[in-house]
């Protein structure tokens, strides 16, 4: 029941009070009732239906009987003449969305609307027969869905092309037949008739490239009048040009559409064409000028949708162009102070990311005052768009390292900051200059922390680093308060901090010594346990001693196996008289399972934080080659890759396929799902063509013998290598199967069938294939750990990049190696970078890639490529992986 009217107290007069507030299920459906009154009350009526869409729209579930019976009440109105009340029931019916044996109980009432004089009537029953009918009313309602998208009465006309577009989900093939119609609907002088055609008649035609290119052909002369229609019109043209193969400036299909959609009298097309010319791909200075204009313009306007829209495009543009933004800057600085805190951040970092190094200094002082009145999401971004700027400017560190020492002591979230945090780590990082001032500031911070996780990360930090700076000393004092003033977390991360600077500066280990015995009587188990380990590995009794390899390894070096393996491995050991052997842990960095596609990756955060990611499907992998006795003898499996898609979304037959390394085998696993209900595939497998892929041979095919529809079945092809081979190439892929014919009724299939084959696309194996991504905490120790036995050091050019940052990523990716310590982040406009890469290669040999580029004033990318592994001719091959790239 809802609750009784009280009175508002003086200090809530300005409070909002919801008119659904405390209703209960159970009242509401008593009050169905009113229903089946034989003297109807429309407004009674329309309250109930109201309160009904209310709880279904919170999520509150009906039962089976409970929706039947409200049902079948709400047909009862059908009777009642008042629109209100008749658009009510329109609308629950929908949301109720009965069973296939209750919509004939309405089917001829929503006909009869449906062929209504009133045109409200006819619009709204298409849009619930569409919503609540199956394929086989479908076809006896076709003809009149067809008249209604020709309707004279817009109404009628986009709620039959709506309609369309939830069927085209459906029952595509019906609403295919519609085009003639749906063309003629585009012509249409309504707006928003026009809009719902053209988004209809391009989803209808979005798998055949050519038609969509002939679409937008035909409308960009000037037939879409229609705001809305010519903003869907644009991005279809910028789809276009993206798929088109040639991209050189000049021979850009439908540009100058683009651009002349800038001189539109609707604004909302303006800012949609002067976005999409800013997010072509290889768009020149020329081209971008325009559009920039465009947005220039919008920064002044008295709407703040169009300033938010304008400075949000703009930002984004900074990001690769910012010398094209760099003409907005004085009307973006004019924006620092907009009531919009939204637009002032935006206007905020786009500055950052467009200044030059004199207007540093004038930048901090205004966003000094500015930070104060964001919230701490803005402040975010603007920290973020600092270190960057950090980055770009390195001289200018002393400066930007003051202001993020000043805001960290200010109060704030944990996600605030633990951005500041990371943004001094990645500059300490990055520029050897700011260590000694950030590692302090960092310290200083510490002592008022009121986060355990960052005063435990910033504790492993700087026992990283510490160590290797000129006075290692002066942080002991701010590492001991730890151990006194802090939880058992913070406390236990102190002592192991203390122990690494005993460990890497013999100097200071007799002062490290006495400190750690007075925690030796800590309140915490973990505490003392970690306090005597590393009394016991120190050792000599604080002695000045030089501290020998391996301890400095224990208590330094990089655990290169993945944590979240590690942990899995020991959740899985069983305790038997065989003790765990961490050599048995997979050092991959583990994939997405089967039938799931890989996430983009996040950013590395600054505090070097293990590698994240999704529980194993390694194991599954392996579970289910073991199981097949063919596979038996390829030895263990060193990795398997995420699945790559060998169809195309909508398809008859869905495919994509898994390669997985052996030593001198690799096998295909081609996963694949039969999408058709009226058909049975039986005799299913994959023919593979190596005449571009001389170094493998085929041993071995294994086919599914049934596949129904909507049951995912895998058939496997087995590929012979050399051993110790890098081998690639390119496959061909054809599915080959037996298609009967299923009826639906008694879902039996035909006895015979016929053969039938289906193109896949092409499948690479590539040098990524045989490199696990494996990260390392601290690539410093890790890469001076591994020696120089079997380093290889060698000189590349890439030729003309757009950017570093391509290069980078074009490096990254033909080697397949986790970048380590975020070095795969380019600062924009940088003229050189270092790039360090991790990961164990075929054969379970641990390599260390470095990484130095440069690029001159043409463009041109030089690359020097410092290659440590445990095998020299792993060193090699990666040179080779390289100069064949």
């Amino acid at each position: 029941m809802a609750q009784p009217l009280v009175k508002k107290d003086d200090d809530h007069d300005d409070e909002d009070y919801s008119p659904f507030l405390g209703i209960e299920k159970g009242a509401v459906l008593q009050e169905v009732r009113v229903f089946n009154d034989p003297q109807l009350d429309p407004r009674r009526c329309s309250q109930v239906i109201t309160k009904l869409l209310y709880l279904l729209n919170q999520g509150d579930s009906f039962s089976k009987n409970e929706a039947t019976e409200v049902f079948f009440s709400v047909t009862k109105l059908f009777q009642s003449k008042d629109l209100g009340l008749r658009r009510m029931v329109y609308l629950i019916i929908k949301e109720l969305s009965p069973s296939s044996d209750e919509v004939i109980i309405v089917t001829s009432s929503l006909m009869k609307d449906m062929n209504s004089k009133t045109d409200m009537y006819r619009a709204n029953a298409i849009r619930v027969l569409c919503r609540i009918t199956d394929g086989t009313l479908l076809t006896q309602i076709e003809r009149y869905l067809k008249q209604a998208i020709v309707d004279k009465n817009p109404v009628v006309a986009s709620a039959a092309l709506v309609s369309g577009i939830h069927l085209l989900q459906t029952n595509p093939e019906i609403v295919k037949r519609w085009s003639n119609e749906v063309q003629e609907a585009v012509q249409s002088r309504a707006a928003l008739v026009q809009f719902h055609a053209l988004a209809l008649l391009q989803q209808i035609r979005q798998n055949d490239r050519l038609a969509v290119s002939k679409l937008v052909t035909s409308l960009t002369k000037g037939t879409a009048r229609s705001p809305l229609a010519q903003c869907l019109l644009i991005r279809y043209a910028s789809q276009v040009i993206r798929e088109s193969a040639n991209t050189q400036t000049g021979d850009r299909p439908f540009y100058d559409f683009l651009e002349s959609c800038l001189r539109h009298k609707a604004e909302m097309v303006v800012f949609e064409a002067a976005r999409a010319i800013t997010e072509l791909t290889g768009v020149t200075n020329r081209e971008l000028t325009p559009a920039i204009t465009a947005l220039q313009l919008f920064l002044s306007s008295s709407k703040p949708v169009l300033r938010f829209a304008a400075v949000r495009a703009l930002n984004k543009v900074a990001m690769t162009h910012p010398m094209a933004v760099t003409n907005c800057n004085i009307d973006m600085e004019s924006l620092i102070s907009d009531q919009n805190r939204s637009i002032a951040t935006l206007a905020i970092t786009t500055l950052l990311k467009t200044g030059n190094e004199s207007s540093v200094d004038r930048l901090m002082k205004q966003i000094t005052n500015f930070m104060s009145d964001i919230a701490d999401e803005f402040k975010i971004v603007v920290v973020e768009a600092i270190r960057s700027l950090c980055l770009k400017f390195p001289l200018k560190y002393r400066s930007l390292m003051n202001f993020l020492s000043n805001i960290l002591r200010e109060e704030g979230g944990f996600d605030y900051k633990k951005a500041i945090v990371d943004s001094i780590v990645i500059l300490i990082r990055d520029i050897p200059e700011a260590k000694e001032s950030g590692l302090l500031q960092l310290c200083e911070f510490i002592e008022d922390c009121e986060f355990t996780y960052l005063s435990t990360q910033i504790l492993h930090f700087l026992g990283n680093e510490g160590p290797k700076t000129t006075d290692p000393s002066k942080y002991i004092r701010y590492i001991y308060n730890r151990v006194h003033l802090e939880n058992a977390t913070v406390r236990a991360a102190a002592v192991s901090t203390l122990a690494k600077f005993g460990a890497m500066v013999d100097a200071l280990k007799p002062q490290i010594f006495v400190l750690l015995r007075r925690c030796v009587l800590d309140s915490d188990d973990e505490v003392r346990d970690r306090t005597t380990l590393y009394l016991n590995t120190l050792g000599g009794d604080g002695e000045v001693v030089e501290t020998d390899k391996e301890t400095k390894t224990l208590l330094f070096g990089a655990l290169d196996i993945p944590l979240v393996n590690l942990e899995t491995s020991l959740k899985n050991y069983e305790p038997s008289e065989e003790p765990f052997d961490i050599d048995s842990v997979s050092k991959e960095v583990k994939s997405q399972p089967l039938a799931e596609k890989k996430a983009p990756g996040k950013k590395p955060t600054g505090l070097g934080a293990p590698l994240a990611g999704p529980p194993s499907t390694v194991d599954a992998y392996e579970r289910l080659l073991s199981s097949i006795p063919e596979f038996l003898d390829f030895g263990k499996l060193f990795k398997s890759s995420v699945p790559v898609e060998l169809t195309e979304a909508e398809t008859e037959y869905a495919v994509n396929v898994v390669k997985h390394i052996f030593d001198r085998h690799v096998v295909f696993q081609y996963n694949c799902t039969n999408t058709i209900p009226e058909q049975l595939l039986e005799n299913v497998s994959v023919i593979v063509d190596l005449s571009e892929a001389d170094d493998f041979a085929e041993v071995l095919s294994k086919p599914v013998r049934s596949l129904p529809y909507d049951t995912p079945g895998q058939t496997f092809v087995a590929f012979e290598k050399p051993e110790g081979i890098t081998a690639v190439g390119k496959f061909s892929n054809t599915l080959r199967f037996i298609v009967k014919e299923v009826d639906p009724t008694t879902s039996e299939a035909e006895e015979d069938g016929v053969e039938d084959e289906y193109q896949l696309e092409d499948l690479e194996v590539v040098a990524a294939d045989y490199m696990m991504k494996v990260g390392v905490s601290n690539f410093r120790n890790a890469w001076e750990s591994m020696g120089d036995d079997f380093e290889h050091v060698d000189e590349y050019g890439l030729g003309p990049r757009e950017n570093l940052a391509e290069a980078v990523s074009a490096v990254i990716n033909l080697l397949g190696m986790q970048p380590c310590e975020g070095t795969e982040v380019v600062a924009t406009n940088s003229r050189s970078h270092t790039c360090l890469l991790s990961g164990v290669f075929l054969g379970n040999v641990r390599v260390l890639v470095r990484l130095q580029f440069g690029i001159d004033g043409s463009r041109d990318v030089a690359m020097k490529l410092a290659v440590r592994s445990e095998d020299e001719a792993v060193s090699d091959t990666i040179h080779e992986i390289v100069s064949s790239g």
